[in-house]
């Protein structure tokens, strides 16, 4: 509890019990906590608010005991003292606003819905621009174990104009664009995909996304009407197309229709009332992937089925389709016997091809071919018995002849 308060700030018992113990049935073990750190002078009722709730804040007691439990990488927020009027009677502070209530209840359903504990989030992380501007995230979360590693979080009242939306998240983009400290810009450059991520600034704050792309945006609505937030959540849409959509893949051919994220910044929109209305809470199929037209799980919205994996199993396929065509094509020109009408196997095939010079059987197949050399070679071997045989008639005759000469004489 005073972990939640040292972080949250100000925080109702309701909104703490939803981030605290989701599993209980209403909110009265809680109320009963925050009552024991009232008497212990760790925490005081700050005011109450139109809803009945009661706000609770930490007294300067409490915020020294909270900031020794916090780790020391989570922002502590900051002390709300207590005020009094000119006849020392305490003053009930102003100044809650709606917006505030709503990004501890959008930690709160989160929290609640298994993403990540109280120590998870943080509030108002400064995003410095080089051209002087600071963009403040409303909360950043980070539930690796509900395979969320990170993610920013901007609560919307539908009270502003759109155009400042897009302009947030344009910001969003142009920051995650920035190169980290001493990184090689020429790398930068050449690098391709997730690669690029390894020299920007952000993944030296926030920690791998498990996902193309940089760290997932959600946009979460609350107030107004229901078809007011629709329309508000279309016109985002509509205008911020850029910085989300992704783009082709380079050098992609044709059948290629996988989208490349890796310099996108996923968006996820949802809205309070929906997620409290859902049974699943924040863990229900209660957010929509801009770009997309169904509701999913968070897990499910974050996931870019049509990015990387589309893209190896399209070239996979682009691949297999081409070498195929390849093998039909030097297959219709497979040479074919003459002789028997037969084709060429793959072996005898290499073998005509690997030939420097054209010998008089290449037109044949492999059994021809050897057929053809063997009746060549017995024909040769004939012909070489035949001539011995001749010269050897030759050579008796001779001989008889000389001995013919020689009796004659004697």
């Amino acid at each position: 509890m005073l972990k939640a308060l040292g972080i949250f700030q100000r925080a109702t018992a309701d909104q703490l019990w939803r981030m605290l113990r989701p599993a209980d049935r209403h909110d009265r073990l809680t109320r009963d906590t925050l009552n024991a750190l009232k008497k212990t002078g760790l925490a005081r009722v700050e005011t109450r608010l139109e809803s009945g709730h009661q706000l609770w804040v930490l007294t300067e007691k409490g915020h020294k005991e909270a900031k020794l439990l916090l780790p020391k990488n989570v922002r502590m927020s900051a002390l709300r003292k207590l005020e009094y009027d000119d006849e020392g009677q305490p003053v009930e502070a102003e100044g809650y606003d709606e917006h505030a209530a709503a990004v501890t209840s959008t930690a709160a359903v989160l929290t609640g819905a298994g993403y990540g504990t109280p120590l998870s989030w943080q509030t108002e992380i400064a995003h410095r621009l080089p051209y002087g501007y600071t963009q403040y995230a409303d909360l950043t979360m980070r539930a690796p174990d509900a395979g969320v590693p990170a993610m920013l979080l901007e609560v919307d009242r539908v009270n502003e104009p759109v155009d400042e939306l897009v302009d947030k998240l344009r910001r969003y983009h142009d920051w995650f664009g920035l190169l980290a400290p001493k990184a090689d810009a020429n790398k930068e450059r050449a690098a391709q995909g997730a690669a690029v991520h390894d020299f920007r600034l952000w993944s030296r704050i926030y920690p791998p996304t498990g996902r193309e792309g940089y760290v997932p945006l959600a946009f979460v609505f609350t107030g107004k009407t229901e078809a007011q937030r629709e329309s508000r959540m279309q016109r985002l849409e509509q205008a911020a197309r850029a910085y989300f959509a992704g783009e082709p893949y380079p050098g992609r051919g044709a059948g290629i229709t996988a989208v490349d994220y890796h310099q996108a910044v996923p968006v996820v929109v949802t809205e309070l009332e929906r997620i409290t209305a859902d049974p699943a809470g924040a863990a229900g199929k209660v957010w929509r992937r801009l770009g997309r037209e169904e509701w999913q799980t968070l897990p499910e919205a974050l996931d870019n089925p049509d990015g990387d994996r589309l893209y190896a199993a399209q070239r996979k396929e682009a691949r297999d389709r081409r070498a195929e065509r390849e093998a039909a094509d030097r297959e219709a020109k497979r040479p074919v016997c003459p002789r028997c009408g037969a084709k060429f196997t793959d072996d005898r095939w290499r073998e005509t091809e690997r030939s420097s010079w054209p010998g008089p059987w290449d037109a044949l197949c492999g059994a021809c071919a050897k057929a053809s050399i063997a009746r060549a070679e017995a024909e040769r071997v004939a012909q070489r018995q035949a001539e011995d045989v001749a010269a050897g008639t030759a050579a008796e005759a001779e001989v008889s002849r000389a001995r013919g000469l020689f009796r004659r004489r004697g």
